[in-house]
């Protein structure tokens, strides 16, 4: 069996009237059960997270990157796992980039030493080879954004979802996406736009690497509450030809 995608929050940059920020629920089956890892967490995302699934059910965290409509909710995560009325709940594993220990401490005003070393175990991204993180074999590269950032490959039963996180071009995604079942691929901007660099992609760019991949579906997020997504999917259908969707709250995938 592959896995199960869940959008809980999906706005880009910031969360949306519809919409919390970044934050994907993806579940497979482990050891006879449900294994649930968490990618991003961001503004508004810990909220809506509670529609689908029971926090404390959660196996681990990944976090792409640090910005705050990627992590900040992370802040009420640590509230929810410390202060339980029948006792703080068991250590979290969160992955992410280095130093995100001390980023969510002081996004709380907690001192740096213990932080929120109580209540998750952080460790860094392993930036060479693939390991396993409960039933997925896990693989990150470098996304070019101002930050350190990572694009995400999780692969499970045979089947392969890739998310961007935050990017702007960079020629490893098709590297990582290649033969993907899913891409998860952000489209911030419009092509048409002057834009800055560096930074995200477009809804053009998205559909090109999709077609580039040779990905099996496209679902575009991380759409800015500014524009209409279907502007965004429209630029990306030009580009690529296959299945396409757009990402929205509660929407779920069988990868």
């Amino acid at each position: 069996m592959g896995m199960r995608l869940t959008v809980v929050g999906c706005s880009g940059s910031f969360p949306g009237p519809g919409s919390p920020a970044s934050c994907y629920l993806v579940e497979a089956p482990y050891a006879g059960r449900t294994y649930r890892l968490v990618l991003d967490l961001g503004n508004g995302g810990f909220g809506a997270l509670q529609r689908y699934v029971d926090p404390y059910t959660i196996d681990a965290v990944g976090l792409s990157h640090l910005h705050a409509d990627h992590c900040l909710d992370m802040c009420s995560y640590y509230v929810a796992r410390k202060y339980h009325p029948d006792g703080p709940k068991p250590k979290l594993p969160v992955y992410g980039p280095f130093g995100t220990a001390d980023r969510l401490a002081v996004a709380y005003g907690l001192p740096l030493d213990p932080g929120m070393r109580d209540v998750f175990d952080f460790r860094a991204w392993f930036t060479t080879g693939a390991r396993t993180i409960g039933p997925f074999t896990v693989t990150v590269a470098p996304a070019c954004h101002p930050v350190e950032a990572y694009l995400i490959r999780l692969e499970c039963g045979g089947r392969r979802l890739v998310y961007t996180g935050d990017t702007g071009p960079t020629e490893a995604l098709p590297r990582l996406a290649a033969g993907a079942d899913l891409l998860l691929c952000e489209a911030t901007f419009r092509d048409a736009d002057d834009n800055p660099p560096d930074l995200h992609l477009t809804g053009r760019q998205a559909g090109e690497y999709a077609a580039r991949a040779g990905v099996g579906r496209l679902v575009i997020t991380h759409v800015p509450a500014w524009y209409d997504p279907a502007d965004l999917a429209a630029e990306a259908r030009g580009a690529f030809s296959g299945a396409m969707d757009l990402a929205r709250p509660g929407a779920t995938f069988a990868v």
